[in-house]
């Protein structure tokens, strides 16, 4: 998509602090932190939402949790813990129209928020 914010990232149109990269995804620090540690993790293939999801692109979220984990264990999260965050809709906070996954670590979480 030619103005989607993500597949500019992925063509190299606009720069990130690049963690993570292969051949399906592309992982970065987010440019707004919400922890120590806050990750976006996303596809090569440009996909919308969740809502969008097809059964044939569910390979590539399927890697995308496979290297999560990868990722946590490179940023020196793994055995603290860590959250992982996909918000799908405009109610649920997603302002990028390119599915998209959080990792935020480095400081304890509560539930319920507060």
């Amino acid at each position: 998509m030619k103005s989607c914010l993500f597949c500019k990232i992925i063509n190299e149109e606009i720069p990130c602090n690049k963690v993570y990269e292969d051949d399906k995804i592309l992982a970065f620090r987010d440019i707004k932190p919400e922890a120590p540690v806050h990750i976006v993790i996303i596809p090569k293939i440009h996909i919308e939402s969740l809502n969008e999801l097809s059964e044939q692109q569910s390979e590539v979220i399927s890697h995308i949790f496979l290297k999560t984990k990868v990722i946590a264990e490179e940023q020196g999260i793994k055995d603290s813990g860590y959250r992982v965050v996909n918000n799908c809709g405009e109610h649920a906070g997603q302002t990028v129209q390119h599915i998209h996954f959080h990792i935020l670590g480095g400081r304890e979480f509560f539930w319920p928020p507060g």
